[in-house]
């Protein structure tokens, strides 16, 4: 299963039969697993990954860390349900350190996310504070490198 997961995860545009043939499993089975993987939701949405560097509409990336104050018997549930609601919000995670969420969204500009965070995150009750960070350059997302140099080049550069 998590043989099929993790094939999946690195293409998701893997079919049943090309899956069979790398597992050496039959095909009825890879389907069947894959099908009953898709109903417990461990495989939740099929996507593809995207430089919008290389789009013409562009558009910025924001990772922005929430401090919150917890409520009593909802914990951090209730204010990250009313966050990850925005259609903005991209991904949503609960975090370990000095903030208690982070929010990754994209935007048409920078200003689009400043108004985000202004009129909505800071605003929610039980939000204490926010930082926001802006993502110059994707490097590698996902397994994935954006910018692969050929082969040979990689090697001159650290000979």
């Amino acid at each position: 299963m998590n043989e099929i997961l993790k094939l999946l995860e690195r293409d998701s545009r893997l079919t049943a039969h090309e899956i069979a043939e790398i597992t050496e499993r039959p095909e009825a089975e890879v389907a069947a697993e894959i099908a009953k993987l898709e109903r417990e939701r461990a495989i939740v949405k099929y996507s593809a990954l995207i430089d919008w560097n290389k789009s013409p509409e562009g558009g910025v990336n924001a990772l922005i860390e929430v401090k919150i104050s917890p409520q009593r018997g909802d914990g951090y549930e209730r204010i990250a349900e009313r966050i990850y609601q925005y259609d903005e919000v991209d991904s949503l995670y609960l975090m370990s350190g000095a903030f208690d969420l982070a929010v990754m969204m994209t935007a048409p500009s920078m200003r689009h996310v400043s108004e985000f965070v202004f009129a909505h995150l800071a605003a929610i009750d039980g939000v204490t504070a926010t930082a926001t960070h802006f993502i110059m350059k994707k490097y590698k997302e996902k397994g994935c490198i954006f910018d692969e140099r050929p082969e040979q080049e990689e090697r001159g550069l650290f000979v």
